[in-house]
């Protein structure tokens, strides 16, 4: 009889423990670093939140080689639940069909309120099907803002209080900070982003036809007007002169700019969390500079960051896992710390407004400049850039601007160079998705 009950007791114990085991949702991603224990703490904070679901984050090193290794393992049957995806991959993940879930499917089957309209607009748009479904959800969104030292600004005779708004003042302060003994004036991340596609948006130019890919896959690259061909040349004197030192690929430039080493740069407003956390100065943050004899300028900044996509293939269970997990992430609250903590933009409005009246902007001068660029009205010319094959596309681009930085080649030169070798690559991805 003892026996029976004993059988009793550990099947009961075994049911117990089965009827309380979580559902792990694997969440591959990309962020390093400061960034990175964001996104642990995302996980961590989500998990104590609730006893259902457990959300396993992974590094699975840069967004080119997490996107390469989550498409290997789809097709092996084993692809995460989410997949952290940057804005240059969008059309590719779009046209992915089959693929993945739609965003706004994920969070109606889970049965919760999911309203596109509580998103900021200009993040939301750009990842939104022409048919006005939202495809991923718009987790780590930025935008190209100008970093500076104030130190080395007041080190120089300037006042470290205005940042140069034009490309002629940033010309100025360069030689300024040179004067004084910086050998590092200014620096860029993501060459492409900052002075191609955000250069185009900011300045109401087209950097591809057809809205920048946004009307269709046969959107053809446009960036060797007059007007591109100009900056190019001013960013190559600048870098014969010394004024503008290339640090690299992606984001190299940012670490040189956090140690002090180069004392403006453009790149990711995403940086503010890093500099806030590591940098030894006193920091400020500027809109991206733009020509003052262009008309209409500055116009918006376009998108730059990640979204996430919820893979295909997965049980009804986890799906609801997902649902809740990116309902966590859209609460004001939570939304709201996330932007104050890293410089991405706000995920919705109400985060936006909660941050406002919270008063961080006026205590933090200079962390508004993102969402500001962003909210602007966009034009055609402006809602975004979203091409195929896009970061082939950037890697033609840094390798053709690499020979202007050198000297081996013209800025026209470049430029006509990399539209040519880019619509090659549209009209591929074009033939490959008919």
């Amino acid at each position: 009889m003892n026996y029976k009950k004993s059988l009793a007791a550990l099947a009961i114990a075994a049911f117990s423990l089965s009827a309380q085991a979580q559902t792990e949702i694997q969440w591959w991603h990309s962020m390093g670093g400061a960034l990175g224990e964001w996104v642990n703490d995302l996980a961590k904070d989500f998990n104590a939140s609730q006893k259902d679901y457990k959300i396993v984050p992974t590094f699975k090193g840069s967004y080119d080689e997490s996107m390469t290794a989550a498409i290997a393992a789809y097709r092996a049957g084993n692809a995460p639940h989410v997949l952290q995806v940057f804005e240059v991959g969008t059309a590719t993940m779009m046209a992915s069909k089959g693929a993945i879930v739609p965003v706004g499917k994920v969070m109606q089957d889970a049965g919760l309120k999911f309203d596109q309209n509580a998103y900021v607009p200009a993040v939301a748009g750009y990842y939104t099907a022409p048919n006005g479904q939202m495809l991923s959800f718009p987790f780590n969104s930025s935008t190209p803002v100008f970093h500076y030292n104030k130190d080395a600004f007041k080190a120089a005779g300037m006042d470290p209080e205005k940042p140069p708004t034009t490309w002629p003042e940033v010309a100025l302060a360069a030689a300024k900070l040179k004067a004084s003994g910086h050998k590092c004036p200014f620096t860029t991340s993501w060459i492409s982003w900052t002075q191609l596609e955000s250069f185009s948006a900011w300045h109401n130019t087209e950097f591809a036809t057809k809205g920048n890919g946004m009307r269709g896959m046969d959107a053809r690259l446009s960036f060797n007007t007059p007007l591109h061909v100009r900056h190019i040349e001013n960013l190559a004197n600048m870098a014969k002169s010394g004024l503008f030192i290339y640090k690299g690929r992606g984001n190299a430039a940012d670490a040189t700019f956090v140690s002090g080493e180069c004392a403006m740069a453009t790149g990711s407003s995403a940086l503010y969390g890093n500099v806030t956390r590591n940098g030894k100065f006193a920091y400020g943050i500027g809109t991206l500079p733009y020509y003052p004899d262009v008309a209409g300028a500055p116009q918006n900044t376009v998108i730059g960051g990640a979204s996430l996509w919820v893979m295909s293939g997965k049980k009804a269970e986890e799906y609801k896992g997902v649902g809740q997990f990116f309902a966590f992430l859209s609460r004001p609250e939570e939304a709201a710390k996330s932007h104050q903590r890293t410089g991405y933009l706000p995920v919705t409005k109400a985060s936006f407004e909660m941050t406002d009246k919270s008063g961080f902007y006026k205590k933090n001068p200079g962390t508004d400049v993102s969402v500001t660029q962003m909210i602007r009205k966009t034009t055609d010319k402006s809602r975004g850039v979203r091409l195929g094959n896009f970061v082939q596309i950037r890697t033609i681009i840094d390798e053709e601007l690499e020979g202007v930085w050198s000297g081996k080649k013209q800025p026209k030169e470049a430029l006509d160079a990399a539209i040519k070798r880019g619509d090659e690559q549209l009209e591929r991805f074009q033939k490959a998705n008919k």
